[in-house]
């Protein structure tokens, strides 16, 4: 048969992926990491949402692989992509089409159906693939997830048909008023049904009390497992509350991530180090005795500050205990030996180990800051290295080592500077061949035209974070607009605080700055402006919770509310302007007359908008 797994080899090797932007974003998780912040979690649920009833969970085993979306149409899989930033991922259709766990075509009717799993390798498969890399005198991996990403962005298919990769689907969205799924444990045996892989170790739990005894049992069982798994999702099985509860600017409500405890090893530390950020924050770094941790090898870890160094009483030769937070990042514990020496305890720098400058505190921090922002070359190069990163201008081929250069010879001093650079002065690069050049040059003049929101968290404002930047795009649509903005205008936007706004505004006043801005424009660097989908601001500063079975889905009303102006929200308060409820309401109708909230209907809405 054409769709015969016997016939998945993709097909010709691509040159580059093309992006994808989703038709509904892929979230990410909130984490726990203890069972009493699960206890709060569901308590916090069943009281905002007034729930008499203990709400149903299901447990899932968290896999630590590459979350991915199908698509399917017309009962066949016509695309798939990697998460990427939730909204926008990789086209990586060929690729999947090689993995035998996804099936090419399903046996419901269903005119559109969206499935999100994650791919991993197998451990033995990723075993066997280490086994090879080393026969070869190639790079090993470092751990199964690795392994995977790796596999699976593999510009030639067939390469990734060999790395036998696997997946597990978790999440289904259908198109078709034929199917009725109410919950999420109806939605994974009908994924199930239709030939994909979900992961049979799924649990639906009346509680919380009985998803805690799920997680307790698979901390140690899962060890057993044939593929890596860092933690439990737990999520509401309602797919009615969860529609109720919604979601934050990151995450659903109606989920959470609890994460096994992280693994601990025992190390020497051979040195500490001091590393100074983009922001000038000083840090401590301990260099360690290298040591395998929760998949790869750790030979350092931060010390987060001065005062923790004095708090762990830690020193140069002792003995301590490491882990990985969230298992990902290296942590010194305690120590559990000191050693048998007489060095002089370390003590905080008064200068800054890079340009010398006489070290500060900030104002209610406990770390140290060196002032000298605009030529400290290690501030540079952290600035001009996260201006390049991924969710910023996302400049393929700047990573540290090519940044250290070009600070070092003097090439690039501001992140403007960068544009500036011909094929010439990247050849003066070590290891940059005249082809490297060509493509560095070529990389960085492609990304002369960012979507707004990245070319702000590229700026590296303080306190500014990617998902701060998505929201000061929306609400001022131009650089220009923003730049213009007040500290009143910052301030009723979500989430933006009194530290944020003086942040934005202080930035913009800055004449450094702004020649940077100026100096970025003069060479064709210009964020694309944010096209303004209202088409009236007729709700401007009204805040809508939906609630109830209305003629049409939530997300569309959602649209109409926000193209109108107007904002929603998933839970009623006394900043609610309106509740739009249809049939069945629910708490939210009840919790809105108790406040004295107007509660309108669908016409009642739509003669509001003039529709």
């Amino acid at each position: 048969m054409p769709d015969s797994p016997t016939n998945k080899v993709g097909s010709s090797a691509e040159k580059k992926f093309a992006q994808h932007k989703h038709k509904v974003r892929l979230y990410s998780l909130d984490n726990t990491y203890s069972y009493r912040d699960l206890e709060l979690w569901y308590e916090r649920l069943q009281k905002n949402y007034s729930l008499d009833t203990p709400p149903e969970l299901v447990c899932e085993l968290k896999i630590d692989g590459l979350a991915i979306s199908l698509n399917y149409e017309q009962s066949n899989f016509v695309l798939g992509a990697t998460r990427g930033d939730g909204v926008v991922g990789e086209n990586i259709t060929n690729n999947l089409k090689t993995i035998k766990a996804i099936p090419s075509k399903i046996s419901a009717n269903i005119a559109s159906l969206e499935v999100r799993g994650e791919v991993f390798m197998p451990v033995d498969v990723f075993e066997r693939l280490n086994d090879i890399q080393k026969q070869n005198n190639a790079k090993v991996f470092a751990n199964p997830r690795n392994a995977a990403a790796g596999s699976l962005r593999q510009l030639d298919p067939e390469i990734t048909r060999e790395r036998m990769l696997s997946m597990f689907a978790y999440y289904g969205r259908i198109d078709s008023d034929e199917v009725s799924i109410k919950s999420h444990s109806e939605m994974l045996e009908f994924l199930k049904s239709q030939g994909f892989n979900i992961n049979p170790n799924y649990k639906v739990c009346k509680d919380i009390d009985e998803a805690i005894k799920y997680c307790k049992l698979w901390d140690d069982k899962r060890k057993k497992l044939d593929y890596a798994t860092d933690g439990v999702v737990i999520k509401i099985n309602s797919f009615e509350l969860q529609n109720e509860m919604g979601f934050t600017a990151r995450a659903p409500r109606w989920a959470t991530a609890y994460k096994f405890p992280p693994e601990e090893m025992s190390t020497i530390v051979e040195d500490i180090e001091v590393n100074v950020g983009r922001s000038g924050a000083v840090t401590p770094v301990a260099v360690l005795q290298p040591v395998f941790i929760s998949g790869s090898t750790v030979q350092r870890a931060t010390l987060h500050n001065f005062d923790e160094i004095k708090r762990l009483n830690i020193n140069i030769g002792d003995r301590v205990l490491i882990k990985k937070a969230a298992e990902i990042i290296p942590k010194v514990i305690c120590v559990t030996e000191h050693a048998n020496n007489k060095l002089t305890p370390f003590e905080a720098p008064q200068y800054c180990p890079s340009c010398g400058t006489k070290l500060v505190p900030a104002e209610g921090e406990v770390n140290l800051y060196c002032p000298n922002s605009r030529n400290c070359p290690e501030q540079l190069k952290a600035k001009i290295e996260y201006w390049a990163s991924k969710d910023c201008m996302d400049i393929d081929g700047i990573g540290g080592n090519i940044v250290s250069q070009m600070v070092d010879t003097g090439l690039v001093k501001t992140p403007a500077d960068l544009y500036g650079l011909t094929i010439d002065d990247l050849k003066k690069l070590n290891l940059v061949a005249d082809k490297s050049a060509q493509n560095l040059y070529n990389v960085i003049q492609s990304s002369k035209r960012p979507v707004l929101s990245r070319f702000i968290n590229s700026l590296g404002i303080r306190h500014v974070g990617k998902e701060m930047s998505e929201q000061l795009a929306n609400k001022f649509l131009t650089l220009q607009n923003l730049i213009k903005s007040d500290y009143n205008e910052l301030l009723a936007i979500d989430g933006c605080g009194d530290k944020i706004a003086s942040s934005i505004i202080e930035f913009f006043s800055d004449s450094y700055n702004n020649d940077i801005l100026e100096q970025l424009e003069k060479y064709g660097v210009v964020p694309q402006d944010v096209e303004d989908k209202r088409i009236s601001k007729i709700l401007e500063g009204m805040t809508f919770v939906i609630t109830g079975t209305l003629s049409d889905t939530r997300d569309k009303f959602s649209a109409m509310i926000k193209a109108n102006g107007g904002k929603t929200s998933s839970s009623v308060s006394k900043n609610t302007s309106y509740v739009l409820a249809g049939d069945n309401p629910g708490s939210k109708y009840d919790k809105a007359a108790a406040l004295g909230v107007k509660i309108i209907n669908e016409n009642e809405f739509k003669k509001m908008i003039g529709s």
